[in-house]
């Protein structure tokens, strides 16, 4: 079968002859293996038509057991690991779940007692039957960076899938790999592209020092990688990043700043790097390759790939086939304005030929009635090369309400010259004042040797 005629998951691993693997911390499965085999003990008949909560603690049992529910179950509900276990109630009821499949004793929940139960392993044991009749599934995404309970967001495999060349020749040296988790959307998609493509995936393991990741990523040999700007800062601050040699570096997820990409650009000087935007909610929208922060003024008047965007009040909309249908369990239908875009939440100027992400509508800093963006401190903040990243954030003032502080991680260079750190900081803010408005300018440095990264690959903000 022809990848142009795949109606699932299961279609596109038994038309493609190649062997490849998933590996993670444990070990590696070859996934061409499930075309007689199987991660759920022969139960998938029973899991036909129903709404399946996939609450799985491996995330090589995550990716064996997508492809066996995809076309079998009527809707896949996948659990990020970081969902409160408070929030379950509400998730099974939205979502309709009646069935749970988990690699583990799922948490304690009365939601659950309802559901039929299957266990799946990291492992493929061989199987007799064929699997069920295909249907189309839902696949259902929790979005991230809300307090209280996660958005439900619905989307189809043709719109998780459309962003990724089909058809193409399968090449059996092409290793994909990902820091992301592939319970969220931008580790999914790395997932998806393996899958459709044909190629071998490593993936990442929760709590697993990024030195080890590292190795392991240089131990297989993987050519395409992919990540967060703050994932691929804390990689470039391990020596082990001399290990790896990529043919294609890839950021998404939060604001590709120039100095990360320049930096990644001097590291991998081989590779082609390159940022794309995406949300839960609007898919992948489109990839820049040029090497430059933002996107090129040109992409507004486009329709590229049957993607269209503007820009209404500084705010990114977007509108694509690629876009989630419907929120799941509440009363909001569509996730669209009245001409079919998605608002983004993200906050872009244009200058001169090129429009600059700036930040995000919630996360703004108010000073004196003035607003601060965090992230557009930080993209002047990590401009200066003895830094490596760094989160600008708020402080009670009792003359203009807030202040903006921030706090930074130097690079190696910059950890070497401790004894130079109040000229790092003066530095810094000088940088800062030739730069910005003085209300943007930080009151305070402080350094600190590391900053929190959420499961979802971005910086930890402390807002919604």
């Amino acid at each position: 079968m022809a990848h142009a005629e795949a109606r699932s998951l299961r279609d596109y691993i038994e038309s493609t002859p190649l062997e490849r693997f998933f590996w993670d911390r444990a070990g590696r499965i070859c996934v061409n293996k499930l075309a007689h085999g199987t991660s759920l003990g022969g139960r998938a008949s029973e899991l036909a038509g129903r709404s399946v909560l996939l609450a799985t603690f491996s995330q090589l049992a995550t990716a064996l057991a997508l492809i066996e529910l995809d076309g079998v179950a009527r809707r896949i509900t996948i659990l990020p690991p970081d969902v409160a276990t408070d929030h379950l109630p509400a998730i099974v009821a939205a979502a309709e779940v009646d069935a749970v499949v988990t690699d583990r004793d799922p948490p304690e929940c009365d939601a659950f007692d309802h559901c039929i139960r299957v266990a799946c392993a990291p492992t493929i044991a061989a199987k007799d039957e064929r699997p069920p009749v295909r249907l189309p599934t839902e696949w259902v995404l929790l979005t991230s960076g809300t307090t209280g309970v996660p958005k439900l967001v619905m989307h189809s495999l043709a719109g998780l899938t459309a962003p990724i060349a089909a058809g193409g020749r399968a090449d059996k040296t092409v290793v994909w790999a990902t820091f992301y988790d592939i319970r969220r959307y931008g580790g999914l998609q790395i997932l998806l592209r393996a899958i459709v493509g044909g190629a071998s995936l490593v993936l990442s393991s929760a709590g697993e020092p990024i030195a080890d990741h590292l190795a392991r990523l240089a131990r297989h040999q993987v050519t395409y990688l992919s990540g967060t700007p703050s994932h691929w800062r804390r990689a470039l601050m391990s020596p082990e990043i001399g290990k790896i040699s990529p043919q294609y570096v890839r950021l998404s997820g939060e604001i590709a700043d120039q100095a990360i990409l320049d930096c990644l650009r001097a590291t991998f000087p081989q590779a082609g790097i390159g940022h794309a935007y995406a949300s839960t909610e609007a898919g992948v929208a489109f990839e820049v390759n040029d090497g430059l922060t933002g996107f090129p003024a040109a992409f507004i008047k486009e329709t590229r790939n049957g993607v269209q965007i503007k820009v209404v009040d500084g705010s990114l909309r977007i509108r694509s086939p690629r876009a989630a249908s419907r929120y799941v369990g509440t009363d909001q239908a569509a996730l669209v304005d009245d001409d079919g875009f998605v608002d983004t939440g993200d906050i872009v100027e244009l200058r001169t030929d090129r429009y600059v992400f700036v930040g995000r509508k919630g996360g703004i800093i108010n000073i004196g009635g003035l607003k601060v963006h965090p992230e557009e401190v930080e993209a002047v903040i990590n401009r200066h090369p003895r830094v490596r990243m760094s989160l600008v954030r708020s402080k009670r003032s009792p003359v203009t309400g807030s202040v903006v502080i921030a706090d930074v991680v130097l690079n190696v260079d910059g950890q070497r010259a401790g004894e130079q750190l109040l000229q790092v900081r003066n530095d810094i803010l000088s940088l800062c004042r030739d730069t910005l408005p003085r209300h943007k300018v930080p009151a305070a440095i402080s350094f600190v040797p590391m900053l929190a990264v959420a499961a979802t690959g971005k910086l930890s903000r402390g807002h919604g």
